[in-house]
């Protein structure tokens, strides 16, 4: 599964970096993005194992830059 979730605040691309290589690493993440000129995090990840990949994801950006928030619907 694929999705796209818009960012919220401020995230350099030094922080933006480290969230990314940080999520990519987690077991059943395909690829996951995070661009801060457009503010959007792209996540493609496992279907059965999404939705806590996403809470892990949420997680991953408050430690790193708590003044980026990821508006999951």
């Amino acid at each position: 599964m694929r999705k796209v979730y818009k960012l919220e605040g401020d995230i350099c691309g030094n922080c933006a970096a480290k969230i990314q290589d940080k999520i990519n690493k987690l077991d059943g993440v395909n690829s996951a993005k995070v661009n801060f000129l457009t503010l959007k995090f792209t996540l493609d990840a496992d279907d059965d194992k999404f939705d806590d990949l996403v809470k892990q994801s949420v997680r991953i950006f408050d430690d790193i830059e708590p003044t980026c928030t990821v508006l999951v619907k």
